[in-house]
């Protein structure tokens, strides 16, 4: 009988924390955390594809192209995460609600653009004043500008991922966060000596 009253306890915690079948919630930290990496990760596939244009460097370009392809790879892992949790794309709340008080909308792009006071949604994102700039740059002054730009946004893809690794026991988020921190501190370093060789 107590064996019973335990599993129905489960079930009954279960359907509370993740839903039906066990999935994540719509207002879960999964779930927030999957829709807006995906919106984050869109950005630093633009930026990539921008400095592809920009660059004649064979280093930055394979760099851009690395990041592209595996931040379009992991995106389309998040999206499915949210169909096979019968959520929507975009769900209810508005961006990075799941991380509470964590997140202050801050930019942390280069300090000429946020001495305008630009507002961002997310941490490390790149202001429209920053891509105008990567936009109409080419050549070394290009790939500073990616480069400092592109610093700045997986340093805030590791705060997100820190902030879901200690919200979240979800097995298939885990492990993509912890490899999604792995990759990005190891292109963070590879990218400030590439900046500190272009100053």
């Amino acid at each position: 009988m107590l064996a019973v009253a335990s599993v129905l306890a489960g079930l009954v915690l279960g359907w509370a924390l993740f839903g039906r079948g066990g999935f994540p919630l719509d207002g879960s930290a999964e779930a927030g955390f999957a829709r807006d990496m995906q919106t984050h990760h869109g950005q630093a596939v633009e930026m990539s594809l921008l400095i592809d244009d920009r660059s004649s460097d064979p280093v930055i370009r394979i760099l851009a192209k690395d990041i592209a392809t595996s931040q379009q790879h992991q995106a389309g892992q998040m999206f499915a995460w949210l169909r096979v949790w019968g959520l929507s794309p975009t769900g209810s709340q508005p961006p990075m609600a799941w991380m509470g008080s964590e997140h202050h909308g801050r930019g942390t792009a280069s300090s000429a653009t946020s001495a305008s006071g630009d507002k961002v949604p997310m941490p490390g994102m790149a202001s429209p004043a920053d891509l105008a700039r990567l936009k109409a740059a080419t050549g070394v002054e290009a790939e500073k500008i990616y480069l400092t730009l592109m610093i700045a946004h997986h340093k805030g893809g590791v705060e997100m991922a820190d902030a879901v690794l200690a919200r979240s026991d979800e097995d298939v988020v885990v492990t993509l966060a912890r490899s999604m921190k792995v990759s990005q501190t190891a292109e963070i370093t590879a990218m400030q000596q590439l900046l500190a060789a272009r100053s």
